[in-house]
């Protein structure tokens, strides 16, 4: 049986797509991962996953003298990594990037195993661009991105099997929705988001006129006294049935969630996450825009809430492009690929 360590971490978005893969090949691999003592650590490990813990240094993107202190650290990182990888012996490394991902990669690099890492984003993060020339294959959710690679092949998002599948009207019973008003769901990401949160609940009134809401509001974020009509989960583990009930969507523009909801024919309303990012948010939103595939309303004129939502229950011409999208699942893909590559 070959062995598949699976490396990547930092936020949800480069774990939660791992498990896709993971859940796919347990049964016929020898499946463990490698990250920090961060949320990485609870996701796997909660899914009964053999877990090694390597502490990476993150780098800040602002100056701080915690940085001079990062060459230092991440040497130690890449050699404890290094120490697990010889004793451990994986068959192939699969990296779904994050800081948290590279002392795992590059400790394979240097032991000559074979490397896959998949880039979520438009743009290649910092770790993709660092170890991209030394592994076998680097898999893309974007066609662009594939081409900014010799060894790059467009494979789409990995997509866990759970999410495809929820059946509408169980979904319904289960949040109480009548299915009288349309539903609204509302995702701000795994740790949720203030912004959405406030101008989702300045707007009680309006909202809850016309939809039914379903919030993800994040740990630590749920309101006291929720009115009627509104569902609020501080996390979810069951999205299928999340998105089953939902007739349009509002959300944070993290790369799985867009891939997830044009997977499922969802029309959704983007507000990218700007501050403290890199910008890869806002380019996936954008990316998607331009085909007429979602809207998107920036974090500053959240104040047009409102407005935005009645637009995107209303544009036919938006549901009609969504229906005929060619975007899919790109689990299978990944997981031939990964078949081939650990082939005797």
């Amino acid at each position: 049986m070959k062995h598949i360590l699976f490396t990547g971490g930092g936020s949800a978005g480069h774990v939660v797509p791992n498990l896709a893969v993971m859940n796919e090949l347990k049964y016929s691999h020898k499946i463990s991962y490698m990250g920090t003592g961060g949320m990485e650590f609870g996701l796997v490990s909660g899914a009964g996953y053999r877990f090694f813990r390597v502490d990476c240094p993150k780098l800040v993107r602002s100056f701080t003298l915690e940085n001079l202190k990062i060459p230092f650290r991440l040497k130690r990182a890449i050699k404890s990594a290094a120490e697990i990888l010889e004793r451990e012996q994986p068959d192939l490394v699969f990296s779904k990037g994050g800081f948290a991902s590279y002392p795992a990669v590059r400790a394979a690099q240097k032991l000559k195993i074979p490397v896959i890492t998949h880039e979520s984003d438009l743009s290649p993060g910092l770790c993709t661009k660092l170890i991209a020339k030394k592994c076998k294959h680097v898999l893309t959710s974007f066609p662009e991105t594939a081409k900014l690679f010799t060894n790059g092949i467009c494979t789409g998002s990995p997509i866990r099997r759970e999410i495809l599948n929820g059946e509408r009207a169980r979904a319904r019973r289960k949040y109480g929705f009548t299915g009288q008003k349309p539903v609204l769901l509302v995702l701000g990401g795994g740790s949720g988001s203030r912004a959405l949160n406030e101008a989702v609940r300045e707007n009680f009134p309006l909202l809850l006129s016309r939809y039914d809401v379903l919030h993800l509001c994040g740990k630590g974020n749920a309101a006291e006294h929720p009115p009627e009509g509104y569902v609020q989960r501080e996390y979810e583990t069951d999205m299928g049935s999340a998105y089953a009930c939902a007739d349009g969507v509002l959300a944070r523009a993290g790369s799985n969630t867009v891939f997830e909801l044009l997977a499922l024919k969802k029309p959704a309303l983007f507000v990218p996450l700007e501050k403290s990012s890199r910008g890869d948010q806002l380019e996936n939103a954008l990316y998607f825009q331009k085909r007429s595939l979602c809207k998107i309303l920036r974090e500053t004129e959240l104040a047009d809430l409102p407005h935005a939502l009645e637009e995107l229950f209303t544009d036919q011409s938006l549901r009609e492009a969504i229906s005929a999208s060619s975007v899919k699942n790109g689990t299978p893909s990944i997981l031939e690929i990964i078949r081939l590559t650990t082939k005797d």
